[in-house]
């Protein structure tokens, strides 16, 4: 049976990891990579994270099956942090979700229900989106279509272009939207854009199906969840994502979340109970130590504040190295001061990204989508100067 099959070439990404690897430059510069990492070039485990799982070990006396929906704790958690701390006297039964293995668990299940809903269902995606929102969504036997995001020669967002192209969306189908720090472009809707997407959802009549990878990491946590918060308010059904890897720094813990927002609370209830079939089908219990960890990490006053406290300070430290990247490249790179997130497009050209990496050891993805954070300020000077002599 083996023999049938082929050998498929790497994931870019993973492609770009193993290069990078196996370079000898002492200077080299991962920027491909799409981790958090601090002024030291590690990706840290959180303080809150830490003091968590110490208070776990002394307490844990399973290791059962965690429930087929997950941790209670975490559900309860995960539906304040997105929807706001009143979400359960807002929204009551029309509210449910179920724990996933990561966001990209997440929008695998939401793919799934979707599916069952209508197997004819087109999802509208952002072009340029994270690479894996494709397999993830169309594997589940979903159409899929595009629309224009991100204006890569004046590197900003395309709204105008967006809100045309979403004007085509038939009622009952789903439009993907990044709940903020845009991956890979860093250009994020604002407020009065979030609101037009919003009356452009009900006068169309699709389902938004937020991709929250993110937040806190943006504009800070309250900010960050403002537009998809508004949204939810207004729209009768949407779905989110949400993932624990990056503001949890729980990325091999595989820690996220669905969440149902329904029209009604049977309907909320028959999306749950389909959500909880499609994983049953698929990998059948949820893990428990990063929910577990989560879970706690939320439900806690001193650890939530400690966690709080050390995500602004990512955060912050994004911030600075925008501004340095800013200050030291000049206005032509104006753009990276006024995105959010991890991630921006540097906008060279493909044989500048072939020396950057050939002659310098510094690596991205060929969409020049690079991460902030692979900068620190032992490495700055050798960027700015390799960036100045290509």
């Amino acid at each position: 049976m083996l023999e049938n099959l082929e050998v498929l070439p790497p994931d870019p990404i993973l492609g770009l990891i193993a290069a990078f690897a196996e370079d000898s430059n002492p200077h080299k510069i991962d920027l491909g990579v799409g981790v958090y990492q601090d002024d030291a070039g590690r990706t840290p485990v959180m303080r809150a994270v830490l003091d968590a799982e110490a208070r776990l070990l002394a307490t844990e006396g399973s290791k059962s099956y965690l429930p087929p929906a997950g941790e209670s704790s975490f559900n309860t958690g995960m539906q304040q942090l997105l929807l706001g701390e009143d979400c359960a006297a807002r929204y009551g039964s029309r509210l449910a979700s179920i724990q996933t293995p990561g966001g990209c668990g997440a929008l695998r299940i939401g793919a799934e229900v979707i599916h069952r809903s209508n197997p004819a269902t087109r999802v509208w995606v952002s072009d340029p989106t994270w690479p894996n929102h494709m397999p993830l969504l169309g594997s589940a036997g979903l159409a899929l279509e595009t629309y224009p995001y991100y204006d890569f020669e004046g590197h900003q967002l395309d709204f105008e272009a967006m809100v045309a192209r979403l004007q085509q969306v038939q009622a009952g189908e789903v439009v993907l939207l990044h709940g903020c720090c845009h991956n890979p472009s860093g250009a994020d809707l604002n407020l009065e854009q979030w609101q037009a997407v919003t009356d452009l959802a009900l006068e169309r009549g699709f389902t938004p199906f937020v991709d929250v990878a993110y937040q806190g990491l943006g504009a800070g946590l309250e900010a960050d969840a403002a537009g998809w918060r508004y949204m939810a308010e207004r729209v009768p059904e949407m779905l989110i994502a949400s993932s624990c890897s990056k503001n949890f720094g729980l990325y091999r813990e595989r820690t996220g979340a669905l969440v149902l927002l329904a029209e009604t609370e049977q309907a909320a209830a028959a999306g749950r109970s389909q959500a909880l079939s499609a994983a049953r089908q698929s990998y059948s219990m949820p893990p428990s130590h990063g929910a577990l960890v989560a879970g706690m990490i939320l439900q806690d006053g001193k650890l939530r504040e400690s966690w709080q406290g050390e995500l602004e300070q990512m955060r912050g430290r994004i911030v600075q190295m925008r501004e340095a990247v800013v200050e030291q490249l000049g206005s032509d790179f104006a753009f990276i001061r006024e995105e959010f997130g991890m991630f921006s497009f540097l906008g060279i050209n493909h044989a500048q990204v072939q020396r950057l990496r050939e002659e310098y050891g510094i690596y991205m993805v060929d969409s020049t989508r690079i991460n902030l954070a692979g900068l620190n300020a032992n490495n700055l000077d050798y960027f700015v100067t390799a960036m100045r002599s290509i």
